[in-house]
């Protein structure tokens, strides 16, 4: 069981540093820093964009309308936080 634990929170942990890239990403893109015409650039943030978008999908029907600012990538950050505290300290213990 401490193994299936572990990989779970292995692959939520990645997730969050496939989120936290994303958003880097985005900004570099946005701002142009970035030269958007690459190919392996271009496939880059293909990749992140389809990984994270149907996380962050139904995060932005709840928010309200911020003007430019996304802050959907923090609430998800924030219930992977929550997932993994959970994760660790309520339910392992019950198994253990």
């Amino acid at each position: 069981m401490f193994a299936l634990f572990q990989t779970i929170d292995l692959a939520l942990n990645i997730y969050t540093w496939i989120l936290i890239g994303s958003a880097i990403f985005s900004w570099l893109y946005a701002f142009n820093v970035i030269n958007s015409s690459n190919q392996f650039v271009n496939s880059v943030g293909t990749f992140l964009y389809n990984v994270t978008e149907p996380a962050l999908k139904p995060i932005r029907r709840f928010l309200p309308n911020l003007g430019g600012i996304d802050i959907s990538p923090i609430i998800l950050l924030l219930i992977i936080f929550f997932l993994r505290t959970l994760l660790w300290t309520t339910l392992y213990p019950l198994v253990a």
